[in-house]
């Protein structure tokens, strides 16, 4: 691995690290937060239909691997969102008192974790399409920083949290990258098509719904937009 590739890399650690710096001294409106969250969706889409989908058709995996991959990174997803479910049902029975319980900050860093595994990925795959998930991914994990202030933590657990979860991604983009480096056409593009079901996964059931708790404005449409267009344009002046 070149050196270029591991600051890369670093951009979505440094990014969670900030998040949580960011939550330490300011306290986003809901309102605020929902066009942070559309703003991310907007920008996690375009990195799945300009780079991620691209980059899939470049690797001329069998089209059986390909399905069976986002098959099974579907049902993973599923699997981490009903365990997720049952995790904040019993957070809900004990006590709101508890904040973000053991069984929720699990899933919150199972979820980085593949984040991670998913920008590893995309470095096996191509400096060009790692570097592009790599600063679609950072979004998200700007957002999950700001989104720690509205739990029931406070001060320096924000940043260590952020901090932990930054070494995570960190850590398992590594892991990716040495997994697959190398690697064949079919297994690479395997991991990218269960990349993909995880991404899309991320902006329908997280971002997307979590933004549209708050009562919707006609401005979060353009928001969402204007994240795809402003990722897109990184694209296109990149090449």
């Amino acid at each position: 691995m070149n050196i270029n590739n591991l600051l890369l890399m670093s951009i979505p650690a440094l990014v969670a690290l900030g998040g949580g710096v960011l939550a330490y001294v300011w306290s986003p409106s809901r309102h605020t937060r929902s066009l942070i969250q559309h703003f991310a969706a907007g920008v996690v889409l375009a990195a799945i239909a300009v780079e991620l989908l691209p980059g899939i058709e470049r690797e001329h995996a069998p089209g059986l691997v390909l399905v069976g991959s986002f098959t099974l990174g579907s049902l993973f997803m599923y699997g981490l969102k009903l365990w997720t479910m049952r995790l904040e049902h019993q957070a809900s029975t004990a006590g709101v008192a508890q904040g973000i319980g053991t069984g929720l900050l699990l899933a919150t860093f199972i979820d980085v974790a593949t984040d991670g595994f998913i920008i590893g990925a995309g470095f096996a795959a191509g400096s060009e399409t790692g570097m592009i998930l790599a600063l679609g991914l950072s979004v998200e994990l700007l957002f999950l920083g700001l989104a720690l202030a509205s739990e029931a933590t406070a001060g320096w657990r924000i940043i260590a949290i952020s901090g932990a979860l930054g070494g995570t991604v960190l850590t398992f983009s590594l892991i990716g990258n040495f997994l697959l480096a190398g690697a064949s056409h079919a297994v690479i593009g395997a991991a990218l098509a269960f990349s993909a079901a995880a991404l899309l996964y991320l902006v329908t059931e997280e971002l997307l719904m979590e933004a549209h708790e708050v009562e919707e404005k006609p401005i979060s449409t353009l928001v969402l937009f204007s994240g795809f267009l402003v990722f897109w344009s990184i694209q296109l002046i990149g090449s």
